[in-house]
């Protein structure tokens, strides 16, 4: 009689925290989106659009990855804001594995603080579609891995979704611990809709007026209601002086109008159902150096 096979022991379910950590504009939120395979996190061309943790959640068969994406890692914290933002960052070093993300041909003394993390690190060198002569490739990532410890050494475009952005799942994977899901398999990011709502309208106002207002901005989201299939949001944008609100506004009120557009199209898209968006520009004076503001803007420090 043949022999029965023998039955291989399934492989351990892995599920654990991957932070994408790095200085600002090294595409971490641009990574993070095409991860997941949906967009979670916003992107602009500005430094520091990313201001909170936000978490973007793959489920794969044998694993759970929980990626964070942070602010960028950045010198001069002279405004709370800032301060909160790379208190937020260097928070996430104590992740299960961390994805230290740098654009392709740079180093900064800023990314030396990566150098002392105890656990385990994947260098991700993002934006290699911008390098021309890719001769100067190789020499740059065999001294880039002679920096530090690397568990990988990951060359790729995020904005392109080359061929090497699929093979970093399953080098993470194998650096997490064992466990079961921490999430449900059809859950993408643990954030609200009405956060994310704010984070689309803040990410239409930063593209519309990015050479005029590109960081003296807040939304908080005042209303946020369904009724009969239909999703009414009442949101402020909060400015830091008088003469801003009018650049907000525009002649006649037609910026803020196409910036309300934009961003209703969007939320329509996220949420699957008619929206009702209304917004209103208000003056906080210095709002970005107060605690008290910052915190009911929804930045928590860690």
């Amino acid at each position: 009689m043949p022999r029965a096979r023998r039955k291989m022991p399934a492989a351990p379910h892995r599920c654990g925290f991957a932070a994408l950590v790095g200085r600002p504009n090294v595409g971490k939120s641009t990574l993070l989106n095409a991860l997941v395979g949906t967009k979670v996190s916003i992107v602009t061309p500005k430094p520091q659009t990313t201001r909170h943790r936000i978490q973007g959640i793959l489920t794969r068969p044998d694993s759970q990855i929980i990626f964070v994406d942070t602010p960028g890692i950045h010198g001069h914290e002279r405004r709370v804001m800032n301060q909160y933002m790379n208190r937020s960052a260097l928070s996430s070093l104590d992740a299960d594995v961390l994805l230290f993300v740098v654009e392709a041909l740079q180093w900064n003394e800023d990314d030396e603080r990566v150098r002392t993390s105890s656990r385990p690190v994947i260098a991700v060198i993002n934006k290699i579609d911008r390098v021309r002569d890719k001769q100067r490739l190789l020499p740059y990532l065999k001294e880039f891995a002679r920096r530090a410890e690397f568990k990988a050494v990951v060359p790729l475009s995020a904005v392109r979704r080359d061929k090497n952005l699929a093979k970093l799942p399953k080098l993470i994977e194998e650096l997490l611990p064992e466990g079961p899901a921490h999430f449900p398999t059809d859950q993408v990011t643990d954030r609200s809709e009405r956060f994310l709502a704010a984070e689309i309208i803040r990410e239409k106002l930063t593209w519309r007026l990015r050479e005029e207002l590109p960081y003296g901005l807040a939304v908080e989201i005042e209303r946020f209601e369904e009724q009969g299939g239909r999703v009414g949001i009442g949101a402020i944008v909060w400015v830091e002086r008088p003469g801003q609100k009018a650049i907000v506004i525009g002649a006649g009120g037609e910026r803020l109008k196409e910036i309300g557009r934009l961003a209703r199209l969007e939320i329509n898209d996220l949420l699957k159902k008619s929206v009702h968006l209304e917004l209103w520009v208000k003056v906080k004076e210095n709002w970005a150096d107060s605690e008290q503001a910052l915190k009911s803007f929804g930045y928590e420090s860690p």
